[in-house]
């Protein structure tokens, strides 16, 4: 819950991108109230760890039993979701550590505006947001087992896997060139050998 509550906010934060750079960084400063002290930080490192080495198990022992399509779908995006939180926390606080920079948005949207950086970054950002959605959707419809509104389990979980892949567009339309453009300051540009 404390991973996912996490997500649902820096997926809030990242989707005010669409509103223009200086929105996302105003409400990014005001989330960081929340998880950028240290007492937080340090439960979040634990908890992403304990996700990453649960999940990591939890693929590797139920991989060749999964036939059903959420089941596998809960597999395979969990697996890409380790990898990710493997490489996107070392990433920060490398960023934070060693290049002494502000893991700002500035910092993801280097990479993703710059050829040919976003050949690798465009589809490591989004398969991350889907894995995050198709993860909830699978659990949804692993969990849930009444229709609401005459609307079944699986449909429900079509809606959050399509709920998912707008975000993800609308997350890259604000982090790119969105309605008010983005200009990376010179200090991020040496992630992209600039």
């Amino acid at each position: 819950m404390i991973i996912t509550l996490f997500i649902g906010l820096h997926l809030f934060n990242h989707f005010m991108s669409i509103y223009g750079i200086h929105t996302h960084i105003e409400v990014m400063a005001k989330l960081r109230l929340v998880y950028r002290n240290p007492f937080a930080e340090c439960i979040l490192l634990a908890v992403v760890m304990i996700q990453i080495i649960t999940g990591v198990r939890l693929y590797l022992m139920y991989r060749s039993k999964s036939r059903f399509s959420f089941h596998r779908l809960h597999l395979l995006s969990g697996l890409y979701l380790a990898v990710f939180l493997v490489i996107h926390v070392t990433a920060i606080l490398v960023g934070r550590i060693i290049l002494h920079l502000d893991t700002n948005v500035y910092f993801g949207a280097a990479g993703i505006n710059y050829f040919p950086f976003n050949l690798f970054f465009i589809p490591y950002y989004g398969l991350a947001i889907m894995s995050f959605f198709g993860h909830l959707s699978a659990i949804h419809f692993k969990r849930c087992n009444k229709s609401v509104l005459g609307i079944t389990p699986k449909i429900q979980s079509y809606v959050l896997i399509t709920l998912g892949a707008m975000i993800t567009a609308s997350i890259f339309y604000g982090l790119t060139d969105g309605l008010h453009g983005i200009t990376i300051p010179q200090e991020y540009k040496i992630l992209v050998g600039q």
